[in-house]
């Protein structure tokens, strides 16, 4: 790769890892803290929502601060996929496309970037790069896609349990 793709790498992890640190420190110390963000997991039918949020917390923060630096980039996307994964599908799919409708868009979008990080790899200013550990190509791909699926199914069966329909308000 050239040097134009290497801080182009640089800047996209750089982006991502901000992101979700921003994300996990919001849900920690932002609005209602680790007790609101505990609330709106349990009404997305999670249990125990305050293991939740800090797993939340954790994954994010932590998975932030790898890719910023670019260690463990597979593993870092793969949380960062799983993640939008779980708000996809709990949150934000009801509600369609539009991300100003509330929306999967933004976390789509952040969820591609993952897995296309993962083929890419960290780029040459990474420390997986420095210590001769990057992973690339179709096995980058490959973990982020496995690893990242495989967790949200693991929490999402472990710990999702479906909120009981409102039912039918009938006028008499």
């Amino acid at each position: 790769m050239g040097e134009a793709s290497d801080v182009a790498l640089l800047l996209t992890r750089l982006a991502l890892g901000g992101v979700m640190i921003a994300h996990g420190w919001n849900h920690w110390r932002g609005g209602g803290g680790i007790t609101g963000t505990a609330g709106w997991f349990g009404g997305l039918g999670l249990t125990r929502p305050r293991l939740q949020a800090w797993l939340s917390v954790l994954t994010e923060l932590g998975a932030g601060a790898l890719l910023l630096v670019g260690l463990l980039t597979a593993p870092a996307c793969a949380a960062v996929l799983s993640v939008t994964l779980v708000a996809g599908l709990l949150a934000h799919r009801p509600h369609g496309f539009f991300v100003f409708k509330e929306g999967y868009e933004y976390v789509l979008v952040l969820g591609v970037l993952a897995v296309a990080m993962g083929a890419w790899g960290p780029g040459e200013y990474a420390l997986d790069e420095a210590l001769g550990i990057a992973v690339t190509g179709w096995a980058g791909a490959g973990a982020v896609l496995g690893l990242g699926v495989v967790s949200t199914a693991g929490l999402l069966a472990a710990f999702w349990r479906p909120l009981p329909s409102a039912p039918d308000q009938q006028t008499t």
